[in-house]
């Protein structure tokens, strides 16, 4: 992509309101998950936790000070 297309494309995307920001978002986050590196991240993860390297929900609150 060229810089002039990226720089159209981000001015149109602050023109968005927020339910459109969200949709755009939402297509994003599945691109990724989709792509190779998402996949192969998404199973890192999940063989993480089937290991045991889990974290409450609790626990993640009081670290980020919610609690």
């Amino acid at each position: 992509m060229t810089a002039t297309a990226l720089l159209d494309l981000k001015q149109r995307l602050a023109q968005l309101n927020d339910r459109e920001r969200e949709q755009v978002f939402t297509y994003l986050q599945r691109l990724k998950h989709e792509s190779p590196s998402g996949k192969r991240e998404t199973t890192r993860i999940m063989r993480e936790m089937d290991a045991g390297k889990k974290t409450r929900l609790t626990d993640l609150a009081k670290k980020l000070g919610h609690a």
